[in-house]
């Protein structure tokens, strides 16, 4: 704090001359006394400076004050001499005082000089051909994860995108809960390439102190991301054209906001000022005064969420470019998920998405949270998600596919360093697991594993890593491996593992990136530099030699696995403590099960082992695998835990190999000898009393009875006695103990008792007595054998035996009691007293007999009727109490004794509460009798209710009623209380002859019967109050009006001097006073003079006017209900009128006037004067425009002195209003007649089209043809009978109706949807049909051109020259799209352009289902726009017919196909030889019988290619055929061929070759029972490579039959595997199905689950189990609520708009807006009221067409002549700023409207109409206003205000002419409909999605119902296995054979060297 004391030093810096100045605002007290001003502080100190801030503020000399920066901190001394020029300072009461109002602070932001340094970097690292959006997103989530990085919570980052018109312009806001900025960080982040390392320190401890490097993090996720100064500004300027910084810091209470953009940079440079300035505001939370653009509106909803938090920042991007909205809404799936992907570890933390792991370190949790909103207009629905949802950005798929991981580190020369990771991503039975998305990326045609043949595996030519920057993604660099993760030639790995490896790689701060950071700048060529080192890292600790170590890894990963032996159903990893090596024990994967050789094993199985000592028997408890497993796995070996049996003996598991498991042992043998063992065990108890008092089983005994002491025995199933466990061999010993427990019975069965006996040789088990047992109920005691060391009762899985004896415990004599509390009870009112007796134990005891109470109580008077036994209850019946007691709100305790005479415990003591008893008698007061009252007056009555002790009591209807004669029963309730007042209505009696009358009251208690009757007498004696009255004329006194007396008198006359007089109760006049003349009434006059009713002269009657208008008239006195009342008869006066009654006053045109028309003569009251007689017609006349007096007649009615009328017709005129005029003498009356038009005689087009109407073909018409139906006049007739009809002919025309009547206005609608026919001239017809007649109508003249913009056809070019060779390419194909006139169109998405190829011939018009859709590429440099072009398609491998043919999508149901192109495909060249099919392997002896020596029979062999397809056509030569073994390095003895030949030759003629038979030669060589190798060599001539040849495996016996049954078996194989891969494709085509099915009906499961939530977000509860039904009734309730409002009324515009509709017409003024407000729109309307009726249209033709058709009497207005002004701000803003606050809201008018159509051509409209014309709440604000603006200096347009007035611009207003009169009187704007109604047809949208979705889950339920219960499914699963036993029986026969082959060779006791498997093809055949 400061005052004007202060004081201290003063030290000014030396050689300071330079001039500054500080803005200094007071803010000390709120708003009300605002200062802001300029100080100079040029050679001043502190103290001079506080004394200059004293004197301007005048701020008194013992006021305290702060003085602050904008950061808040507080001046001092050396802090003021740090001032900058310019800043901007604080005066307040304390230093975190609130803002009540904002502040401005002025700023500059000149670029840094490292602009000029660094300006090319973002021009050299671009983006490589992507879109660059997400990235740009990308930067505002570096700055706000760089501002969160100290939160101790959650970082919570929100991106909204607000996409919705009606909260403003497209806006993108980032939102975090970091740190915030001071006013000085918010300036430096202005300054262009201001980066952190380049920033000033400050000399303010709020500003920061210079850059400092992060300390080293796991994989350098360290928030150090917001870098160069440069990311913000160019993601703003990249993404819209405005952005608005608002921030507030922890500890500070202001915000600090600025706005920079492109407007403002571009006003500056013209207006010359300096363009890098601007202003940061600082205000209070919460405050969005400032914001007053409508199109900014959603910033007071952001702004108000301000308020609470502690710190923030917010950045607000407006002017967003068009088409990154568009990519917004569209991808945004994509652009998400490459958020997701580039912050996937500051998302998931250190070790990325991986969900097969649990959290172990607080580093492998993230506490980042990114949300993403995007809101587009309703009734959409906002789209909402976590980043961290996503689960398929490209880290989350490699961390999910990976197997195995290798992490590593490097460091370069410069101290960088490196974090990397390589996954294994293995080969699982069928496939790769290596993340598809990668797959399919492009390869790199320069990579060294081109000629592997393996590179369409795994990750292909993929670069193996990605490159994170400070834990953010570098997208577009990436790391293509290192020397010691790469393949080289001199590897024993497959080149497939190295495709299966994906990588990362984290750097820190040391690496550059580009400025945008989308590239490294020398990040691979730091790494790749010798100086560079790496070193695996395991668990923490350092390996040597990363590549010996990668090396090793991979093997261990390629045959750890990649294997095929398969472990099911995985459990967990544990740690082996039972393995010797420390490295091995973990990790160790369970798994439930394995499917070994055919067998399944499964946890629970009995097995046994072989080959172990010894034997060993039991159940599998799991499977064991070295590694980290979360699943199914296939590998090569692994170990199984046993649970040993029987349990019994060694209750422990044992771990042996897989391999031990002996398949051959039974399961029967092994349950025999396991039972063999069990009846050694302990079997029973044997149980003994000792001392003979042995409690019975369910015996009942009396509380403290003692039990025991008992003697225990344990018997074996031998009846042999045990004190020990019996065990096999030499295991340790386990003795045995009995355990006894007594437990009481019950829900939780409650332990009373236990102990344990250890076995001793005298006495065996022994228990001792046990005498505490007293509590009641059931009880169990439980003998347990149980095992010494551990208490355990179950030894092996087996019960050990047990006793148990249940008994009961009842209760003893009684010996107290116990008396329960008495609730509060009333005077004399019985009660009773419960109570039990109780034992010694404080258990329930049955009472002894005679009992007798003994009650008593201080105070009162006790007695009791009689006393009750029930079981142990006692009660003492109908107690009562009596005496005076309390009221009810002082009631008190009263102590009770009981008594029991004779007993231990003879008496207790309850208290109870006493209160007044039942009503007994009534007491009325006052006591006089009789009682004196004047005959008028009230009388009050006090009334008491006493019970029988005499105390007031209240209880429930204690109603007390009182009666006098001849008045209403008085009534009033004391249940509350017990006493009351009553009091009567004013007494009226009738007093005869002035005498006082008798009257009684009598009170009674209508509900208490009991209660006496109490009768009071009162006397009433005559009033003074007026009585009667008496009504007489002055003129006469005798003449008296009696009441209810009949006057004739003349109609309307006058009825005078009429007088009353008064009378009272003793028929005395009464005087007449001021105060009775005021209570006279008259019921012909509201307002009567007081002073002649004094007088007694009551005002002047008139009259009636109407002959039969009779009229009751009255005199009263008000108060005392006594008046005079009379009727008036009034009587004709003169005739002065003529009266005409028409009963229509509408006719058409030559048509008569329907009905009778009467004339009569009246008085000038209208009143019938039958002054008329028959010789009067003469005097009559009729005259009217076109009247036809011919036709007109008179009919006289003598009944009622009239002339009836007929024929009244108008034959010439057009139709409207028509005086008709009646005179008669002196006489005239008129009326208006309304003339129709006449009968329809032809029709007409209102708007003439061009001639003739130009349309393309298949085009409509957009101009709909309106006809109008006139009469022969040429006048519109609307007649609703005629029909009008349009006919064409030969078109085909689509239209909207092909008929239809005329509306209210005459007038036929048609519109043309579509025309359709061959180019040339046609005519449409028009015409009108009346019943069975025809009306002629007008014709339009067409002329029909081809469409330009239409396709129809697709034209194909391609090289129909080029040989198709299978697995070739395609020549490009390049498919044109041509128009309707023939041109080539190119308005078409690629995308939708498709390529469908399938082999065959033609097909229908569709493509058949096998067809393959392919999509076109690019186009080239060289190749033309104007098609699409298919390039590099590949041929099929199969020669042979294909068909081509291409389409088009065109919308979303049309496609446009090419004609179908077939294609031959022919071989390619010929690279093997090899058979049509592939033959079974033969089986052959050295019989003499050929056929078992056959090798070959009727075989072809043919030339082929690579694909199998014959390609040696032309091709001659031979074949060569010769034996191999089936191992390079066997010596065993080869058969020969017939002839003793080792070879064989054939003739190759075409390229095929026959082989009729080939045979081995009888007693050929050969070793029994093995296999060999037919090679068939092809040698040809003129072939540029070698052709393979083809081989054949066979099997050779030396036992004729031993080869039969091989063959047999053989081929019984090969029969039943094609039957089993036959049902298995079947399966599992029908499991994909299934599969298909339920991804279905999980998808609709989840959209549905979506939908509802979307729809509980709109307050409608949808729960789970809603259905169909159920939906459908809420879209009933919905939309029969939406037509409700649709039937409220609501203001409309009056004006009929009958030009609407036409062409280039937009329609009437008042039909293009809606004003929601009554007021806005009474006063707008008013303004422009004169051209509310005014036609605006697009064209000036169609104004000039208009104009013409009605004569130059409708306003119109075209569009295509009105200049607009551009917009402008309102007068009180310039250059973006308020120059003043304004007051009463103003608004330009013209933006309070709603457009229906045609925005744009209605804002040019009303622009047009109201100017800058701007709306304020009321007058005053608007002189206020007014005069506020002129004194800027600027011109005020005219103000309207929201009560009508208008000031007009020249500054008028007042008088009627600036007044708006009522809405009632104007023609308005209509209202839209309320906010209501749009939620409804949200809701009902909504709902029928709802619905759709949840039919489309019933669908899916039933369908995936059927594909899983299908009996064809049932019975091909059930065949299956059928097959597949027979396959698994044939295969033992065949592997028996070998085996018995094997034995007796000739060394049987050495292991064969004969592969019995069939050895993998080299060669595709």
């Amino acid at each position: 704090m400061f005052n004007r004391k202060a004081e201290g030093y003063s030290v000014f810096p030396e050689g300071e001359r330079v001039r500054k100045h500080v803005y200094v605002n007071d803010r000390r007290f709120g708003d009300t006394k605002v200062k802001d001003v300029c100080l100079e502080i040029s050679n001043r100190d502190f103290d001079d400076f506080l004394q200059i801030l004293c004197s301007k503020f005048m701020i008194p000399v013992h006021d305290a004050f702060v003085l602050t920066t904008t950061d808040r901190t507080v001046l001092d001394f050396d802090k003021f001499k740090a001032l900058q020029d310019g800043s901007t300072l604080y005066l307040l009461q304390k230093e975190d005082q609130a803002l009540s109002v904002a502040t401005k602070e002025l700023i500059t932001f000149t670029p840094h000089y490292n602009t000029l340094v660094q300006a090319g970097t973002y021009e050299y690292y671009v983006s490589e051909g992507q879109t660059p959006l997400p990235y740009a997103i990308a930067e505002f989530i570096d700055n706000a994860l760089t501002a969160t990085a100290k939160n101790t919570g959650v970082r919570e980052i929100e991106i909204q995108l607000l996409f919705d018109e009606t909260l403003g312009k497209p806006a993108l806001i980032v939102l975090d809960n970091g740190c915030g900025m001071t006013s000085k960080k918010l300036n430096n982040w202005a300054v262009y390439r201001r980066s952190k390392f380049s920033k000033d320190n400050s000399t303010f401890a709020s500003e920061e102190e210079g850059y400092v490097p992060p300390a080293p993090v796991p994989r350098s996720l360290n928030s150090d991301i917001s870098y160069f100064g440069v990311g913000g500004k160019q993601a703003v300027f990249y993404i819209g054209d405005s952005a608005r910084m608002i921030t507030k810091t922890a500890g500070s209470p202001d915000v600090h906001e600025l706005v920079l953009s492109k407007e403002e940079f571009e006003r500056k440079e013209r207006e010359k000022e300096n363009v890098f300035s601007g202003i940061i505001r600082n205000r209070k939370p919460g405050d969005s005064s400032h914001v007053n653009k409508t199109d900014e509106r959603f910033l007071h909803a952001l702004i108000t969420e301000e308020t609470g938090k502690e710190s923030f920042t917010a950045v607000v991007v407006t002017g967003i470019l068009p088409e990154h909205i568009a990519f917004l809404k569209k991808e945004f799936q994509v652009w998400t998920r490459q958020l997701a992907h580039v912050y996937h570890y500051y998302i998931h933390g250190v070790n990325g998405n991986d969900m097969k792991s649990n959290f172990t370190s607080a580093d492998d949790f993230s506490n980042v949270d990114i949300l993403v909103t995007l809101r587009e207009k309703p009734p959409r629905c906002p789209r909402v998600l976590n980043l961290r949802e996503v689960d398929n950005d490209m880290q989350s798929l490699y961390i999910k596919a990976a197997a195995a991981t290798f992490e590593f580190k490097a460091t370069t020369e410069d101290g960088g360093t490196v974090e990397g990771l390589v996954r294994y991503h293995p080969f699982l039975y069928d496939k790769e697991t290596y993340p598809k998305e990668v797959m399919e990326a492009p390869c790199n045609e320069d990579d060294d594993y081109a000629d592997s043949g393996f590179q369409h595996l795994a990750g292909g030519r993929k670069p193996i890593f990605e490159c994170f920057w400070n834990g953010r993604l570098i997208p577009y660099t990436t790391v293509t491996d290192f020397d010691w993760c790469a393949w080289n030639k001199d590897s024993k790995l497959p080149t497939e593992c190295y495709r299966r490896i994906s990588g990362v790689i984290f750097t820190d701060y040391k690496f550059e990136v580009s400025t945008n950071k989308l590239t490294f700048m020398d990040l691979e060529l730091k790494l790749k530099q010798k100086s560079s080192l790496f070193t695996r890292y395991v668990n923490g600790q350092k390996q040597r030699g990363i590549q010996k170590e990668f090396t090793q890894w991979l093997q261990s990963c390629h045959e750890k696995l990649d294997k095929e032996i398969k472990f099911l159903g995985y459990q967990e990893t544990i740690t082996r403590t039972d393995v010797p090596t420390k490295e091995k024990q973990y990790p160790w994967a369970a798994f439930s099960s394995i499917e070994w050789d055919g067998k399944v094993y499964e946890t629970g199985q009995l097995v046994k082992s072989h080959k172990t000592h010894p034997l060993l028997y039991g159940t599998i408890n799991r499977f064991l695998l070295y590694g980290n497993y979360r699943g199914d796995v296939f590998a090569t070996a692994g170990q199984v835990e046993l649970a040993l049996q029987p349990t019994a003996f060694h209750n422990k598991n044992k771990i042996i190999p897989i391999s031990k498991i002996d398949q051959m042992a039974a399961v029967e043998a092994i349950n025999k000898h396991i039972q063999s063992d069990l009846v050694k065990l302990p079997e029973k108890l044997k149980v003994d009393w000792p001392e003979g008092n042995p409690l019975t089983q369910n015996g009942v005994h009396p509380a403290g009875t003692p039990l025991g002491p008992l003697q225990v025995e344990i018997l074996n199933g031998k009846e042999e006695s045990l004190s020990r466990m019996p065990s096999l061999g030499q295991g340790s010993v386990r003795k045995l103990n009995v355990d006894l427990k007594i437990i009481m019975q019950g829900d939780q069965g409650k332990e009373v008792y236990s102990c344990s006996a250890q076995h001793a040789a005298k006495w065996g088990f022994w228990f001792k007595k046990i005498e505490n047992l007293s509590s009641l109920g059931k009880y169990t005691l439980l003998l347990s054998t149980v095992i010494h060391d551990g208490n355990a009762t179950v030894f092996g899985g087996r019960e050990l035996p047990s006793y148990q004896l249940n008994f009961t415990v009842k209760a003893g004599s009684a010996e107290s009691f116990v008396p329960q509390a008495v609730s509060s009870t009333q005077v004399g009112v019985p009660f009773n007293i419960s109570l039990h007796m109780t034992d010694g134990y404080d258990n329930q005891a049955v009472p002894p007999p005679n009992l007798n109470p003994v009650l008593k109580c201080s105070g009162l008077d006790l007695s009791y009727e009689k006393v009750d036994v029930s079981g142990v209850t006692i009660m003492i019946r109908n107690v009562r109490a009596r005496g005076k007691v309390l009221s009810y709100q002082r009631a008190k305790p009263y102590e009770l004794n009981i008594t029991f005479p004779g007993m231990k415990n003879d008496t207790q003591t309850i208290s109870i509460v006493l209160l007044p008893g039942k009503p007994h008698s009534l007491h009325v007061m006052p006591a006089d009798d009789p009682i004196m009252i004047q005959n008028g007056n009230t009388v009050l009555f006090n009334v008491e209710i006493h019970d029988e002790a005499g105390n007031i009591t209240a209880n429930p209807k204690q109603n007390v009623n009182c009666q006098i004669p001849g008045f209403p029963l008085l009534s009033i309730d004391c249940s509350s209380t017990g006493a009351g007042q009553l009091v009567t209505k004013p007494l009226n009696v009738k007093i005869i002859k002035g005498n006082p009358q008798k009257v009684k009251a009598q009170f009674e208690m209508p509900n208490q019967k009991n209660v006496a009757m109490v009768t009071k007498e009162l006397l009433v004696s005559p009033s003074t109050r007026v009585c009667s009255m008496e009504i007489y004329s002055h003129d006469d006194r005798n003449l008296v009006l009696r009441n209810g007396e009949k006057i004739d008198w003349l109609a309307g006359g006058l009825l005078e001097n009429l007088y009353y007089r008064l009378y009272d109760e003793s028929c005395f006049e009464v005087p007449l006073t001021p105060d009775i003349a005021s209570k006279i009434k008259v019921n012909w006059k509201a307002e009567v003079d007081v002073h002649d009713l004094i007088k007694g002269k009551l005002p002047d009657l008139q009259v009636p006017t109407r002959v039969h208008d009779k009229r009751f008239y009255q005199v009263s006195y008000q108060d005392q209900s006594v008046s005079v009342s009379f009727h008036i008869v009034p009587c004709p006066d003169e005739p002065s009128v003529i009266k005409v009654t028409i009963p229509k006053t509408c006719v058409k045109l030559g048509e008569k006037l329907p009905g009778i028309i009467k004339l009569k003569v009246t008085d000038r009251y209208g009143n019938d004067t039958k002054v008329l007689n028959p010789s009067c017609v003469e005097q009559i006349r009729i005259e009217a425009d076109g009247l036809d007096n011919s036709t007109v007649s008179f009919l006289w009615q003598d009944s009622s002195s009239s002339f009836h009328i007929t024929g009244i017709q108008f034959n010439t005129g057009t139709p409207g209003s028509r005086d008709l005029s009646f005179k008669y003498k002196n006489f005239e009356k008129q009326v208006v007649i309304k003339v129709m038009a006449g009968v329809p005689t032809h029709l007409k087009l209102l708007s003439e089209p061009e001639n003739p109407l130009r349309v393309f073909n298949d085009g409509g018409i957009v101009t709909p043809f309106l006809v109008q139906l006139c009469d022969k006049w040429g006048n519109p007739s609307p007649d609703h009978r005629v029909v009008v009809d349009l006919m064409f002919s030969p078109l085909k025309v689509t239209k909207s109706v092909t008929s239809q009547s005329v509306d209210s206005e005459g007038k036929a609608s048609f519109t043309v949807n579509c025309v359709s026919g061959p180019k040339g001239c046609y005519q449409l017809k028009f015409r009108g049909i009346i019943n069975t007649a025809h009306i002629p109508g007008p014709s339009v003249n067409l002329l029909v051109l081809p469409d330009p913009n239409k396709p129809v056809r697709l034209s194909v070019k391609y090289d129909t020259q080029k040989m198709l060779l299978a697995g070739g390419k395609f020549p490009v194909f390049s498919v044109s799209v041509i128009s309707e006139e023939g041109s080539p169109m190119t308005t078409f998405n690629p995308a939708d352009a498709s390529m469908f190829l399938w082999q065959g011939a033609a097909a229908a018009a569709t493509t058949p289902p096998s067809a393959t859709e392919l999509k076109c590429n690019e186009p080239m440099e060289n190749e033309k726009n104007d098609c699409f072009h298919f390039r590099d398609k590949e041929i099929p491998e199969h020669a042979g017919k294909y068909t081509i043919m291409f389409s088009l999508r065109i919308g979303k149901t049309k496609v446009l196909s090419s004609d179908q192109i077939t294609m031959n495909v022919v071989a390619n060249e010929p690279v093997k030889l090899g058979p049509d099919a592939q033959p079974p392997a033969p089986v052959v002896s050295y019989s003499n019988d050929i056929s078992s020596r056959t090798l070959v029979k009727n075989m072809t062999l043919r030339i082929m290619d690579s694909f199998g397809n014959p390609a040696g056509q032309n091709l001659h030569g031979k074949v060569t055929v010769s034996i191999k073994n089936t191992s390079e390095d066997d010596n065993k003895e080869l058969p020969v061929f017939e002839g003793k030949s080792n070879s064989s030759h054939f003739r190759l003629e075409e390229g095929k070759v026959h082989i009729t038979r080939l045979a081995v030669t009888d007693n050929s060589p050969g070793k029994d029972g093995s296999s060999y190798i037919l090679i068939f060599t092809p040698e040809v001539l003129n072939v540029s490579t070698p052709l393979a040849p083809f081989q054949l495996l066979f099997h050779f016996y030396n036992d004729v039959e031993k080869q039969r049954k091989m063959s047999e078996l053989t081929k019984k194989k090969n029969e039943l595997t094609t039957t089993i891969n036959a049902y298995k494709d079947n399966l599992n085509t029908q499991n994909q199905l299934i599969q298909l099915l339920t991804n279905q009906h999980r998808d609709a499961c989840s959209k549905e689950n979506e939908q509802r939530t979307a729809l509980n977000i709109k307050n409608m509860d949808i729960p789970p189990s809603a259905t169909i039904p159920v939906i459908k009734g809420l879209i009933q309730e919905c939309t029969a609520e939406v037509d409700q409002i649709l039937k409220t009324p609501r203001r409309v515009c009056s004006i009929q708009d009958t030009f609407r509709g036409q062409q280039d017409v937009l329609g009437m003024v008042g039909h293009l807006a809606l004003v929601q407000d009554d007021d806005v729109a009474r006063v707008i309307s008013w303004v422009i009221s004169g051209d509310m009726d005014c036609v605006i249209t697009k064209t000036f033709s169609a104004a000039q067409r208009i104009y013409d058709a009605t004569q130059g009497r409708q306003q119109v207005m075209p569009l295509d002549t009105v200049f607009v002004h551009p917009n402008r701000p309102l007068p009180h803003i310039r250059n973006g700023r308020m120059l003043f606050e304004p007051p009463g809201n103003p608004v330009f008018a013209r933006d309070l409207l709603i457009y229906l159509q045609d925005r744009e051509s209605c804002n040019i409209v009303f622009k047009n109409l109201l100017g800058d014309t701007i709306l304020i709440d009321d007058l005053d604000s608007g002189n206020r206003y007014r005069r506020e603006v002129v004194r800027n200096g600027t011109p005020c347009p005219t103000l309207l205000t929201r009560q009508g007035d208008r000031i007009a611009a020249k500054g008028k207003f007042g008088g009627l002419q600036n007044r708006a009169p009522p809405i009632s009187k104007l023609k308005v704007f209509g209202a839209p409909h309320p906010e209501r109604y749009f939620i409804l047809k949200e809701q009902i949208d909504m709902l029928t999605q709802y619905s759709l979705t949840l039919q489309k889950i019933s669908k899916a339920r039933d369908e995936l119902s059927q594909a899983k219960n299908s009996e064809e499914v049932i019975r091909n699963q059930q065949e299956l296995k059928k097959k597949e036993k027979q396959l698994e029986e044939i295969e033992k026969q065949i592997e028996s054979i070998m085996v018995r082959t094997r034995k007796r060779g000739p060394a049987a006791g050495e292991p064969s060297d004969v592969t019995t498997k069939r050895p993998k093809q080299t060669s595709r055949v």
